[in-house]
């Protein structure tokens, strides 16, 4: 399928790799070159594969993989754990390489030898033999080796590119990089050779690699700007995550659902949104797991679909939990109306995270969503990609239409804001916060409803309980300010209603 340029109307080839064709707005410029340059282990040479991969699978499109660095041997048995039989491909005639590698055992290199004309040749008769629309060239960079002067190569680059063009196949060109900020390419020359310039980056931040991919040049065409992230996912290969492509379109409801807790409810003005985004903030121990118990089983008691992802404790954990408050997990799950997913955060990258969460959206279809809890994902990611891994959760969960309830753990005993707060305070529809509160030697709790979207909320701040049944919310604190700070201090009345009701409970003397 061809698709055309909303400007200049270009036609576009879409080349089928995930995410990629909706940052480049339909795919690559059709019968053009495009160069992809990036730093060792920044996923080129997969690209370039899955490429030629998805036009086999998806368009019925024949492709050529012209190989300066591996042999065909290699490239064949690297990417058979992605998914892709290139052996059978090459006996259906839909897939041909051509090996331009070098073989030390075999060939002599001399400086200045390497024959693009031959090359030229070899290359057009591959594109005749298999009826190829796609070419993909691994990698430029090699070709350099074998000369001193680098206006030799710039030439036949571009005479190799002009047959290209003049086969009307489009062509992928891969270069490599010496570092992730530096020039496009290795020698400087790569770029001038192609219409397009993509950059891939496999950076390095804070002992935390993240992938990234950047559309620098599309000549008479448009295309997303910035960098987007991307991971490699096995059977599958690269996945691009469109972030801020996504379009604001979700839908909004007015039906509310139940918290699981009556009290809350009437808090939040009759209980939250169906398709609402709830993040519960507070120190460790305040009772954000066992809210999220709750709103678990109060849908679960709805006939509702819940789904938790847990990211700080095992499922066994989760399950005994929820059993002290009087919650039965192993039934719900038996009854089809709970799944569990617990892994830690440090076994793969926020963005293999957030794919493996919209995987099991997409497949349990949830009407309830747990995220328990966002701090600890937050540790193994950037600033820059815990915010963007929490637009695409939140985007993923509301085009669902389901309710979500997030929880994050404040570094603060006593209160205070915490990052994840001032990250993703924006992007939620309502924001509970639970505090301890230090009264005159007595260690309580206080919960309040910071915020909600589309409805009106109670302001007070509420103490409540904790024991074998549940959550109990009691009165709002009287005469006691400081709570959210973490410095509660008491007004006068309540301090002498305390002295008053100890005096009370003295014995006659």
């Amino acid at each position: 399928m061809i698709t055309k340029s909303a400007n200049k109307g270009i036609a576009k080839l879409p080349t089928g790799i995930p995410g990629f064709d909706l940052i480049t707005l339909g795919g690559l410029p059709k019968g053009r070159t495009t160069l992809v340059a990036g730093t060792a282990g920044s996923a080129k040479t997969v690209m370039a594969v899955q490429f030629l991969a998805e036009g086999i699978k998806n368009e019925d499109q024949s492709g050529v993989f012209v190989t300066f660095e591996e042999s065909p041997d290699d490239i064949r048995n690297n990417m058979v754990s992605l998914g892709w039989d290139i052996r059978q491909w090459e006996s259906e005639g839909r897939w041909a390489f051509v090996d331009a590698s070098l073989h030390p055992e075999h060939d002599e290199i001399v400086s200045g030898s390497f024959d693009f004309g031959a090359l030229q040749a070899r290359v057009e008769y591959a594109i005749a033999k298999v009826g190829a629309s796609r070419v993909a060239m691994d990698s430029l960079g090699a070709v350099f080796t074998q000369y001193q002067d680098r206006s030799i190569v710039r030439r036949e680059l571009f005479r190799l590119a002009s047959a290209l063009k003049k086969t009307g196949v489009t062509a992928f060109l891969t270069s490599e990089r010496t570092n992730e900020n530096g020039k496009i390419a290795r020698y400087g020359v790569e770029e001038f050779v192609a219409d397009n310039v993509i950059i891939l980056r496999n950076m390095l931040e804070a002992e935390k690699r993240r992938r990234t991919i950047e559309i620098l040049k599309f000549r008479g065409t448009m295309h997303q700007k910035g960098e987007y992230p991307f991971t490699i996912i096995p059977r599958q290969g690269v996945v691009v995550i469109p972030l801020s492509a996504m379009e604001l379109k979700q839908k909004s409801s007015s039906l509310r659902i139940t918290s699981g807790q009556a009290e809350m409810d009437r808090m939040c003005g009759g209980g939250f949104f169906r398709d609402s985004i709830v993040l519960v903030s507070g120190a460790t121990g305040t009772g954000k797991t066992l809210m999220a118990t709750q709103f678990m089983n109060a849908g679960a008691a709805n006939g509702e679909r819940c789904l938790i992802f847990g990211f700080e404790e095992s499922r066994e954990q989760l399950f005994r939990n929820a059993g002290g408050w009087g919650v039965d997990f192993a039934q719900m799950e038996e009854k089809g109306l709970l799944q569990v997913v617990c892994d830690y955060p440090e076994i793969m990258g926020l963005e293999d995270h957030l794919l493996r969460i919209k995987h099991h959206l997409d497949e349990f279809n949830p009407h309830r969503v747990v995220v328990d809890s966002l701090s600890a994902l937050e540790r193994v990611s950037t600033m820059k990609g815990f915010r963007e891994f929490i637009v695409g959760l939140t985007s993923f969960i509301k085009h669902k239409e389901v309710a979500g309830l997030f929880t994050s753990t404040t570094p603060n005993l006593m209160g205070g804001t915490s990052i994840t707060e001032a990250h993703i305070s924006t992007i939620t529809d309502s924001i509970i916060l639970l505090r301890y509160v230090e009264l005159l030697g007595e260690m309580r709790r206080g919960l309040t409803v910071l915020k909600m979207r589309g409805s009106a909320h109670e302001k007070t701040i509420r103490e409540f309980t904790i024991d074998g049944s549940g959550m109990h919310i009691g009165k709002p604190f009287q005469d006691v300010s400081g709570i959210l700070s973490g410095y509660p201090s008491c007004g006068p009345t309540a301090e002498l209603d305390r002295v008053n009701s100890l005096q009370q409970e003295k014995p006659n003397g």
